[in-house]
């Protein structure tokens, strides 16, 4: 029997983004399943802190890359929770070493793709052919699917060119999956995050502070993971019913072209 309580997975949400992220689910009460591969005790935290502030949390181990996990992942949530309501495609990798798109490796390449692009498009579509099904009995009246971009959909940089690719294929990949489930009242929106203060942007933060304070965003400061966070949670709430296939930059207005 299913719960009546909604249901989020929010893949790769044990810290940065995906932290930021589940939190704001909770409190928009949402019962927020916590996926992660390695980090227990991140995922954990995040678990706590959701359940701390009121909210409703599990944990779910799992890589979203190996189709096997895909499968766990969803028949777990079915089992416990009899629904999902929201999938938030936010598990995600940078390059294990940025190199210029002329010595990009082959097999850093693939893993990469695993990760970013392919593993999020066919868990998007295991878990979209669920909610049609979960729709049709009656189960639930609506679902939604949020990809978790970044502005690299659309800015080279030449030693990055890996990751770049990937989130340019998930833009597309909200297009036709929103073209394709707009019939079954499942939405689909893109959140395109900027400059985050995240761990894996920690390495990088004297460079984008100095281009930060030069006016690379006409909001000067880093982005933070609730940022991004309150973005999902709008859509979570049903704020943008007549929008699917929407992008929503959370970048300080990094996306604007200015003089």
């Amino acid at each position: 029997m299913a719960i009546k309580t909604k249901v989020a997975l929010v893949t790769g949400g044990s810290r940065g983004i995906g932290r930021g992220i589940c939190l704001e689910l909770g409190k928009a009460g949402y019962l927020v399943v916590v996926n992660y591969e390695r980090n227990l005790d991140a995922a954990q935290a995040t678990h706590d802190e959701i359940e701390k502030a009121g909210g409703q949390a599990d944990i779910l181990q799992g890589n979203i890359s190996e189709p096997a996990h895909r499968d766990l992942m969803l028949n777990f949530i079915l089992d416990t929770c009899g629904r999902i309501d929201l999938l938030v495609n936010n598990a995600g990798i940078a390059p294990k070493v940025r190199a210029d798109v002329l010595e990009t490796a082959e097999t850093s390449f693939d893993h990469l793709m695993d990760v970013n692009l392919k593993g999020p498009f066919f868990l998007t579509q295991q878990v979209a052919k669920t909610m049609i099904d979960l729709i049709a009995n009656k189960t639930m009246t609506q679902g939604t699917i949020v990809n978790i971009s970044s502005i690299s959909a659309y800015t080279a940089s030449t030693n990055r060119a890996d990751y770049c690719i990937s989130k340019a294929g998930m833009s597309m990949m909200t297009q036709l999956f929103a073209a394709r489930l707009a019939e079954h009242n499942i939405n689909v929106y893109e959140v395109r995050p900027g400059i985050i203060e995240t761990d894996m942007t920690s390495g990088v933060k004297d460079k984008y502070d100095k281009l930060i304070d030069g006016g690379l965003t006409p909001i000067r400061r880093w982005g933070k993971p609730e940022d991004v966070g309150r973005a999902v949670a709008a859509i979570a709430r049903g704020d943008l019913p007549f929008s699917t296939g929407e992008i929503i930059n959370v970048d300080g207005g990094f996306h604007m072209k200015t003089l």
